[in-house]
């Protein structure tokens, strides 16, 4: 899209003594892009502070005259399709900030026509539209940092940067946690030469050091309708822009104000619950006045203290189908466990989690009333530290299963601690501590403390044979006896059974990547806020894949090819099947499985699909039930499985993904299909269906596993959003219903309405099998919040 007359001369005055795209980037090659061996050049963005006063009216259009005294960046290269080639359309940066906040002007060339906007809803994923993302690394050390985005209809979307990022090919690191929800505002104008956007990032809302004048910035594009990425620094695929050691620099920075550092979140909650089958008190209408402050220690440490904590805004949790014989992860959807989690991430790659936050406030799916929490994140020097304390009080409540009866859970005490230690460019050492103490139950008894300790290494580097990536994650971990000397159960572990241990060498590149790791989990290794599904093992797991490009062929981007390999086997002498190829000296396989990416194939469409090919031997030490009534004895067990999974291009109007697989289960065999449709009819508007369904068959039966879903997502403006979702699954035969209004008066204050309802798939006769069913209640509720922020 070419620029209008007063726009170029506009530019012109401000760029005469800028240099262009080839001037930047030195010698351009053969196809107007930069030669493949090339290293960019440092270049700079200079953040300009006028003399006078900031005027910025935030509207989206850049006609103040502080923008056009301010120094333009035009200098992006494409990372997609053709990787360090000319964009094909041209973008401008801008950057100004007085002692309060940062202010971004962006203007995106394109055809009007052509830009995609559908989602307007804070936070929702872009992947249909195009859209505007920008990273902060406020400390320039090159693993932690914010990262932003918007698209043309004014979605603003944001997220915490952990860990070194992860936006190149490879997985890169400890990713963005888009659960952080700063405070900022972004407006946005369509143009008829694209579009244009003004943005306001107090400093208030960020953890910074006042006393460096430096920042990493970097800022990527993408042109949905062409599959085109750009970026302005690590443009490179095994780099990209939530890796921050890739990032630019903003230089200029000094006098910043983070005020007094003081901010104060009240919020009032006015709930109705109804339970039909409660005998005692069937509705209620609870209350609650919480209150969350945060106080900046520093300017890089934030404390944080949370009282009479409510979620009553928390949306119900994704059914899952389990057909396995080991509990499912489901995601943490807290703010208060969210913000600055990534601090507490542990050995992510290699499972032993030895901190889970959904065991805090939390138990059996039912909500626990957390009474206080009290967290510290941020760094200090050289250090990135985390700690938690939080509190629950005592829960009792009917007994689902016995109308008669009640349950009580006790109340409890966490505390979490986790500090890391900065290594070189781009790597870290760690340690991470954590207690749970829990009161005497109604009987009187009380546990012993249980306490979990450990050690991690996570190394990086983007220099290793020359300029390729590789990681190492090394660990250890240990926690308590949970059981007394004294008590009739106990069991004297050693220190092998109650620990774990593990090592990952990662070669995360464009074109070639692979991994190889080691772990072991001793039989008591089961850390008291932690997630670990299987113990008493010991794996090991290469893996090799190969992702040419084709671009030869204008209609394919990428092929993908790749096999992996995993055994594991029990600590145990006398459990297990066959005998172990590489692992020896313990007991037999429990697990050995090929995996065959056959081939996979991105289009430039934008579509792609997978043939994946699947060997698996797995050895049942004792009788598993995966449905009622149909036993699978122990024993060994081979099977094949192949399966196809497909998307379409999520810029369509109507996009899909779905999958279809056949093979063996245990003795048997398993079908199994699924899919989700997505319709936008128009901008703000989204309706999507998901289903899942599994046909097992085995020698003593057979039985089905289905799953459906229908969300509805109603966002008029990118400040007033409401989602709607029912879900049912014929193993729980319950309907439920979760609906919610978020209207965010301005950033920082919100007010929720939500309605939730749960319907049981019942018989009118439960003696007789052929008695018509209903719908029945088994409870309803609806909620209101408001909450608003105080900043001094």
């Amino acid at each position: 899209m070419k620029r209008s007359a007063s726009t170029t001369a506009l530019l012109a005055l401000a760029l005469v003594p800028a240099t262009g795209w080839a001037g930047v980037h030195g010698q351009e090659s053969g196809d107007g892009g930069v030669e493949s061996g090339e290293t960019p050049a440092p270049i700079t963005l200079e953040a300009h502070r006028p003399a006078d006063e900031l005027e910025i009216s935030l509207d989206g259009r850049l006609d103040e005259a502080v923008w056009r005294s301010a120094r333009p960046i035009v200098d992006f290269t494409q990372q997609e399709p053709v990787e360090g080639s000319r964009p094909s359309e041209e973008t401008e940066i801008r950057v100004v900030y007085d002692a309060d906040a940062l202010y971004i002007g962006v203007m995106i060339y394109d055809d009007p026509e052509g830009v995609l906007a559908f989602q307007r809803e804070r936070d929702a994923g872009l992947f249909t539209d195009d859209r505007f993302m920008w990273i902060l690394d406020t400390f320039r050390d090159g693993r932690t940092g914010y990262f932003f985005e918007i698209n043309a209809a004014g979605l603003m979307g944001d997220g915490v940067i952990t860990g070194g990022g992860g936006g190149g090919r490879g997985p890169g690191g400890g990713g963005t946690n888009k659960a952080w929800d700063g405070i900022w505002e972004a407006q946005t104008q369509m143009l008829e030469n694209g579009w244009s956007a003004e943005i306001q990032i107090p400093f208030r809302t960020l953890n910074f050091n006042p006393a460096q004048d430096e920042w990493g910035i970097n800022f990527q594009r993408t042109i949905r309708r062409k599959n085109e990425e750009i970026l302005w620094r690590g443009w490179r695929r095994a780099e990209g822009l939530r890796n921050p050691v890739f990032a630019g620099r903003l230089t200029g920075l000094s006098g910043m104000s983070q005020g007094l550092g003081l901010e104060a979140v009240p919020a009032v909650v006015q709930k109705w619950n109804n339970t039909p089958g409660d005998p005692i008190d069937p509705t209620t209408y609870p209350y609650n006045v919480s209150l969350d402050v945060n106080y900046s220690v520093t300017s890089s440490l934030r404390a944080s203290a949370s009282m009479n904590t409510d979620f009553a805004e928390v949306e119900s949790d994704q059914r899952q189908v389990n057909l396995t014989r080991f509990s499912l992860r489901f995601p943490e959807q807290r703010d208060f466990f969210l913000e600055g989690s990534g601090v507490f991430s542990f050995a992510p790659r290699s499972g032993p989690s030895p901190f889970y936050s959904r065991n805090i406030g939390l138990s059996g799916g039912r909500q626990v009333p957390i009474t206080y929490g009290t967290r510290l994140t941020g760094q200090a020097g050289a250090f990135e530290l985390g700690f938690y304390q939080v509190g629950t009080q005592t829960e009792e409540f009917l007994d689902p299963d016995d109308l008669q009866s009640t349950i009580t859970i006790p109340s409890e005490s966490f505390t979490i601690a986790r500090v890391k230690r900065r290594l070189f460019e781009q790597s870290a050492i760690g340690a991470f501590y954590s207690r749970r103490g829990t009161s005497a139950d109604p009987t009187g008894f009380a546990p012993l403390a249980r306490h979990t300790a450990g050690v991690d290494l996570d190394y990086k580097t983007r220099h290793f044979l020359g300029n390729k990536n590789f990681e190492i994650e090394a660990f250890y971990a240990w926690n308590s006896n949970p059981l007394d000397a004294s008590d009739s159960e106990y069991v004297a572990w050693t220190n092998t059974d109650l620990s774990s241990h593990g090592i990952r060498l990662n070669y995360p590149n464009d074109i070639w990547t692979s991994h190889v790791s080691y772990r072991q989990f001793g039989d008591a290794y089961d850390p008291a806020v932690g997630f670990v599904p299987r113990n008493n093992f010991r794996r090991i797991e290469p893996r090799f894949g190969w992702s040419p490009r084709t671009p030869g062929i204008s209609w394919l981007r990428r092929l993908d090819f790749s096999v992996q390999f995993r055994e594991l086997v029990s600590l145990d002498e006398s459990l297990g099947g066959d005998e172990a190829w590489l692992l020896g000296g313990v007991g037999g396989v429990e697990e050995r499985q090929w995996q065959f990416n056959v081939l996979g194939v991105d289009f430039e469409s934008g579509d792609n699909f997978d043939i994946q090919l699947t060997q698996t031997y797995e050895y049942l030490n004792d009788e598993f039930e995966p449905s009622d009534g149909l036993v699978v004895l122990p024993g060994g067990y081979a099977v094949w499985e192949w399966s196809l999974r497909g998307r379409t291009a999520g810029q369509r109007r109507v996009s899909m993904f779905g999958n279809v697989s056949r093979g063996g289960f245990w003795d048997g065999d398993r079908f199994r299909y699924g899919g989700r449709v997505s319709f936008r009819p128009n901008p703000g508007v989204e309706i999507s269906t998901n289903i899942e369904r599994n046909e097992v068959d085995l020698p003593g039966g057979s039985f089905n596993v289905n799953l459906y879903e229908l969300t509805t997502d109603w966002t008029p403006t990118p400040w007033v959003a409401t989602t709607g979702q029912f879900q049912y699954d014929n193993q729980s035969e319950v309907l439920g219903l979760f609906t919610r209004l978020r209207w965010i008066v301005k950033p920082g204050n919100d007010i929720f309405l939500v309605y939730s309802h749960n319907w049981r798939y019942d018989a009118l006769d439960p003696l007789d099998p052929n008695a018509r069913r209903t719908f029945d209640t088994l409870s309803r509720g609806a909620s209101i919040k408001a909450q608003y922020t105080y900043r001094f």
